[in-house]
């Protein structure tokens, strides 16, 4: 191509483009030609060019020129460095924190900064200081300096601010100083300790400690650290579990890490229990898990169970993405992504059985740019549109800024949505813009500076720009290609309307000479479309040369628009045209404002939001409150707010009570997003409408009366200055004494008279006031004085040894009417005989029982014993003691050299006698315990002397035998064999063996039983 006189290619802010006579030609509205294609094709372009340069013409543009580089241009601020989310660690030895911003503009750019909205003010005695554009904050403190910052960059081109950034204070304070209770629980059984970690911020790692640092447990099948929560959890626990455990919890801020770690809990395990049963999930996932894209999503789940059950997971509605990375309690999903969204199961399986755990992954994303504005030079007197789109759920607002201040429709400006449009504009126009698209997830801006020309075309210049551009097309054109053979759409795409999630193609067929490449291009609203970036909504329908169609999937409302086809060859081409409306939910409403606060109602107004191409029906109101971040949506008047309503009373509030409120609407296609919160408003206060709850008492010292009631929560309490009035009296009586107890925490109250004798019916009764007035009374409630210690003692006490650490007690009760008050039950204390009786060892009956069984006793020993009664004034006088004496333990050798022998459906097992030591008690018989195998119910027979004949199918193979001596002493150690059919002699273990066989399954679980 040649470009004859001074014409040249000259770069552009946007593009290529070629300037000739002052016109410029957008790289939209102008494109240099293609060389490229098939051979045959190449050689008719250049043979097509030759002819034009023979017959005397040449492609060029007379007096074409490139803009002036001479001298430097001005410009606004653009930013290359903006302030970051920063975290600074409490008790830091820093003692500043810099937020850094840096824009590029000419001339240079000034710099201030916003602290939540407002202008910092920077003396210079402030502990804020500039250098350069960066804010330094000396000392900094979270009472003062947490917030929200913005940098503003301005010069004589105008202003821009930055992205906001937060300032945090990273802090880990130390666990409670209070001991933590020990847990004792059955070997084999599951258990969990609680972590409860200290105030913090941000989130900690978790580790624990067993018995002494740095002995931290491993993380296996059978333990479990959750990450949430730090809870300890063990699936099945073992001997070599007993000890002390202690939560260590580690923050990580930056390059400084701090740890602590709680009061240590001990665990001690009771007699083993190894039955087996089905899993328990107890560390559960969320039902609602939100993420967003980009980010690890992580889901725990464990369960207790014996066997230790194994943890599966599974995505119940699609594939299992290849993200996943699975180590059994905890599934992890690396860059969450939309596809990663849907419903997961955890199953946690044994022998035993199964259990199940379901819950949503729910993908959320901050705002990203689609199509953002970029710098621009108009004309004086001409219109401009600019329009900015965003993706991002939930679905982002978009506001505009000009100079750094709000810019709303006014006069020639009208401001909808992402999208600009000026009418004639005017010099005052030029200046800095932005567009900010957010959601609750984030913010993004873009920046741009538009320039309006003081001096417009005038009609001669404009004259002749289309004499050049005729020149162009004479150039090229009829020389080279007949009107039959030129570019042209032979099936147009039609306009159409869809609801949004559904699919469309819109066609676009193209005739064209058979000599030249044809391409096809999209664009909506005169933006290309970029089929690589988008996120699979857009895609060829048609490989094939001359079909174009467009195939829109899983339209959204930022899909409406005009489509425009354009065909296009390497000389010329044709375009069409359509509408595409996508029709959906509502967009969310705006400038939700609250006024005609009262008691329980207020005045709620809003403006319009988009309908999105179909009609608006219906508005519900949603509020929140300072106790639950969840919305609830809330009683109006009208009860149904119809679509053309911009206002609404909220009714049914609670008084008091700080509220924000939001705003969504809905039509036949669903209910749109919320518009943002109201600014925060409490309503006014009122009297309780509500008395307070579990109203009772009792108990105390000698001459008290205890009154308790339920503290009044904060929902209830309708006002400042809360306290409750307190009315009693005896029962019986006509006055009633009245007490106010100031305070909401306040939970009960202490009546002392030297005239109530112990066990006094009141009649009671409790109202709650605040500045506002006094509330409803309760209904009354009769409670009792505080008791008296029981006056009488039981007595014909009787101790009997039943085995060597065992004896039951039993005696003749008090007589009701010796106990001022409610006998509770009865304590029996015991000690040996040489000690003193305050050393006793004691244990407590509930109820009006006569008896108890008490165990833990030594052998062959003297005790003695007395009962006493009790309420809840204490204990009562003790009943005349009584001696009783253990039996001496049983044998402790098993029997031995046991055999047996078959006779038809008959096996009779003998063995030695086992005869008893001087220490140990008399052997009256001995027990067997028989199982025909590990499957089988065991079934227990006493035999007097030491041989014993069995029956048994005629099948049998093998069975498993314990044999112990009994007496009054208890039951002896086992003797455990196996007997076959084809042997008749013990192979058995000695002593030692015994004791490791003791822990062996199955047998010895139901010898333990007995």
């Amino acid at each position: 191509m040649v470009l004859a006189g001074n014409g040249r290619w000259c770069s552009h802010s946007q593009g290529w483009a070629v300037l000739t006579d002052g016109v410029r030609l957008s790289p939209r509205s102008f494109s240099p030609p293609r060389c490229w294609g098939h051979p045959t094709k190449l050689k008719r372009r250049v043979c097509c060019f030759l002819r034009k340069i023979e017959a005397g013409f040449s492609l060029f543009f007379p007096a074409v020129w490139c803009q002036a580089q001479s001298g430097t241009r001005s410009y606004g601020p653009v930013f290359e460095e903006q302030p970051a989310h920063t975290l600074f660690p409490e008790g830091s030895a820093e003692e500043k924190v810099t937020l850094g911003c840096r824009a590029r503009a000419n001339p240079p750019a000034t710099y201030r900064w916003k602290m939540n909205g407002t202008e910092l003010r920077l003396e210079p005695d402030s502990r804020y200081r500039l250098v350069a554009g960066d804010l330094v904050i000396s000392n900094p403190t979270k009472a003062k300096d947490s917030g929200s910052y913005q940098c503003v960059a301005s010069n004589p081109r105008g202003t821009v601010v930055s992205r906001e950034a937060s300032l945090r204070f990273g802090f880990l304070q130390e666990f409670s100083a209070e001991e933590r209770d020990p847990v004792r629980i059955t070997e084999g059984w599951g258990v969990m300790f609680t972590c409860s970690p200290p105030p913090h911020y941000p989130g900690l790692s978790y580790r624990w400690l067993l018995n002494e640092f740095p002995n931290f447990i491993p993380a296996d099948g059978r333990r479990f650290i959750s990450q949430t929560t730090g809870n300890l959890y063990i699936a099945k626990t073992e001997a070599s579990d007993t000890g002390n455990y202690s939560c260590f919890a580690t923050s990580h801020i930056d390059f400084i890490t701090k740890s602590v770690f709680s009061k240590f809990s001990h665990l001690s395990l009771a007699a083993e229990d190894v039955r087996q049963f089905p899993p328990s999930i107890k560390a559960r996932f969320p039902v609602d898990t939100y993420a967003l894209t980009g980010q690890a999503v992580t889901l725990e789940c464990f369960a207790f169970g014996n066997p230790v059950p194994r943890i599966k997971w599974r995505k119940l509605d699609g594939p299992q993405s290849s993200k996943w990375i699975g180590s059994e309690p905890l599934l992890q999903i690396q860059q969450a992504g939309f596809e990663d969204e849907g419903t997961y199961e955890c199953e946690a399986e044994n022998a035993k059985g199964r259990d199940t755990h379901q819950g949503r992954i729910i993908i959320h994303a901050q705002p990203e740019w689609l199509d953002v504005i970029s710098d621009t030079e108009a004309d004086i007197g001409s219109d401009l549109r600019w329009s900015c789109v965003a993706s991002g759920k939930p679905r982002p607002t978009v506001r505009w800024l000009r100079d750094g201040q709000p810019l709303t429709s006014q006069n020639r400006i009208e401001v909808r949505g992402g999208e600009l449009r000026f009418s004639r504009l005017v010099q005052e126009d030029s200046g800095m813009y932005q567009c900010v698209a957010e959601n609750k997830h984030g913010t993004v801006y873009a920046s741009a500076e538009l320039t309006v020309q003081v001096e417009p075309e005038t009609a001669e210049q404009q004259s002749l720009c289309l004499t050049r551009m005729v020149w162009i097309s004479a150039a090229i054109g009829p020389s080279c290609l007949s009107p039959a053979d030129a570019t042209k759409i032979t099936l147009a795409p039609s306009s159409a309307d869809i609801n949004v999630g559904e699919n469309l193609t819109l066609q676009c067929h193209a005739s064209h000479d058979p000599t030249m490449d044809l391409t096809f291009t999209w664009s909506l609203d005169d933006f290309p479309i970029d089929f690589d970036k988008s996120e699979g909504h857009y895609r060829r329908a048609s490989a094939k040369e001359a079909i174009g169609d467009l195939s829109i999937s899983n339209a959204q409302l930022r899909h409406s628009g005009r489509y425009t086809c354009t065909a296009q060859t390497v000389v010329d081409s044709a375009s069409e045209s359509a509408t595409l409306t996508v029709r959906g939910p509502p967009g969310p409403p705006g400038g939700v404002v609250v006024r005609d606060i009262g008691d329980t109602s207020v005045q709620l107004s809003w403006s319009r939001g988009f309908d999105n191409h179909s009609p608006i029906a219906r508005y519900l109101i949603e509020a929140r409150t300072l106790l639950s971040s969840q919305w609830k949506q809330m009683r109006t008047n009208p009860v149904n707010i119809e679509g053309n309503a911009e206002t609404a009373q909220v009714v049914n509030l609670i008084p008091w009570m700080d509220y924000e409120f939001r705003v969504l609407a809905s039509n036949i296609l669903g209910i749109g997003e919320p518009s943002l919160p109201s600014s925060k408003i409490r309503t006014k206060e009122a009297a309780p409408t509500v008395a307070p709850s579990g109203l009772g008492g009792g108990g105390g010292a000698p001459n008290e009366l205890i009154i308790t009631w339920t503290p009044t929560l904060r929902d209830y309490q309708n006002g400042d200055g809360f306290g409750y009035i307190v009315s009693f009296r005896r029962k019986g009586s006509q006055a009633w004494l009245r007490a106010r107890v100031p305070h909401a925490e306040s939970l009960h109250f202490v009546y002392r008279n030297e005239s109530i004798a112990p066990y006094t019916p009141f009649e009671v009764k409790i109202k709650a006031y605040n500045r506002k007035g006094e509330g409803p009374e309760s209904l009354t409630a009769i409670v009792y004085s505080a008791e008296e210690e029981p006056k009488a003692a039981p007595y014909r006490v009787i101790a009997k040894s039943v085995l060597s650490s065992e004896m039951d007690v039993s005696w003749e009760p008090v007589e009701q009417g010796e106990v001022t008050g409610v006998l509770l039950g009865y304590e029996i204390r015991y000690w040996k005989d040489g000690d003193k009786e305050e050393a006793a060892d004691r244990v407590r009956t509930a109820g009006l029982v006569t008896s108890a069984h008490v165990t833990g006793l030594n052998p062959n020993t003297v005790y003695h014993v007395s009962v006493r009664a009790y309420n809840r004034a204490g204990t009562g006088p003790p009943s005349p003691s009584t001696n009783v004496t253990t039996t001496r333990p049983p044998p402790k050798r098993p029997p031995g050299n046991i055999s047996w022998s078959f006779s038809g459906s008959t096996v009779s097992i003998k063995w030695d006698p086992v005869v008893a030591k001087a220490d140990e008690s008399a052997v009256t018989g001995y027990k067997m315990l028989y199982r025909q195998d590990s499957h089988s119910a065991p079934t227990l027979y006493l035999a007097s002397k030491s041989h014993i004949d069995i029956p048994i199918p005629e099948d049998f193979t093998h069975a498993f035998v314990q044999i112990r001596v009994t007496g009054p002493g208890g039951d002896g150690t086992p003797a455990e064999v196996h007997i076959l059919r084809n042997s008749g002699t013990c192979s058995c273990p000695s002593p030692s063996q015994q004791e490791g066989l003791s822990h062996a399954p199955p047998i010895l679980a139901v010898a333990g039983s007995q």
